[in-house]
């Protein structure tokens, strides 16, 4: 496991999570700087802000370490990146602290109010934030500028409005295997990958899953996905779902 020293901005990699660290959440966008450019760099100054800003709020907080998936994963190294995936949900259950940044959402708003723009943020619409939501205890949402918005207790009803996910599983007081998994996979089904087979990998921690990640084997991923379901759970819920999200028998519960 790689993190960011939130000091100097170094990464170091170890052998198991550290006991305190932050853990960011955030839509990527086209020009994300990954694992290679911030281990080689020579100009410090380079940095991406949303790096920078993850890293200063985590030292506020009295934290040395960082882990942000855009640049925390050698992605050429295949065992490693299946490793990651694998073990994300327990990395963000494990943190500290997980800042949610809305790049989209504005600071000077009620973001519980009805017409809210954080209701409309794209944070909310893909499918790696949902792990990144339920996972971690304690969430703490930014706005555009790093303004805080609020922490995932405070707004716990604002987000089963938008999520549809119950109050009693964000706050962690219902264990989602108490959830039937046709209603755990409806959280998801409105929800966007970038690649196909991510629409079954951002799920695994949801269902307690570990699996090989194949990139390249498209729709496949899913299946096998359902297949590991079926064989670690008795829920017949799950037959609610057909070869995809987006294909059901009937709708969910």
């Amino acid at each position: 496991m790689w993190l960011i020293d939130t000091e100097h901005h170094s990464l170091r990699k170890f052998d198991k999570p550290p006991s305190r660290y932050a853990i960011l959440s955030h839509v990527w966008t086209s020009n994300e700087q990954d694992f290679q450019f911030v281990i080689e760099r020579h100009n410090r100054s380079r940095l991406a802000s949303k790096i920078i800003e993850c890293c200063r709020h985590a030292k506020l907080r009295g934290l040395e370490w960082v882990w942000i998936d855009t640049c925390c994963i050698d992605k050429t190294n295949s065992v490693e990146l299946s490793e990651a995936i694998n073990s994300m949900f327990k990395w963000y259950a494990g943190a500290d602290v997980c800042f949610a940044y809305l790049s989209d959402a504005p600071a000077d708003e009620d973001p519980t109010a009805i017409d809210s723009k954080l209701r409309l943020s794209v944070w909310f619409t893909r499918g790696w934030t949902l792990q990144e939501l339920i996972a971690p205890k304690n969430v703490v949402f930014f706005s555009h500028d790093w303004t805080m918005l609020g922490t995932k207790d405070l707004l716990a009803k604002v987000l089963e409005d938008i999520t549809r996910i119950d109050i009693d599983v964000l706050r962690l007081q219902a264990p989602l295997s108490s959830v039937s998994v046709a209603k755990r996979m409806s959280w998801a089904s409105s929800r966007v990958t970038t690649r196909v087979e991510d629409a079954a990998y951002c799920l695994m921690g949801i269902f307690d899953i570990n699996m090989p990640t194949i990139y390249g084997e498209g729709s496949r991923a899913f299946r096998r996905l359902q297949e590991e379901i079926m064989r670690t759970s008795p829920d017949q819920t799950l037959f609610t779902w057909g070869p995809s999200l987006s294909h059901t028998r009937r709708f969910p519960p």
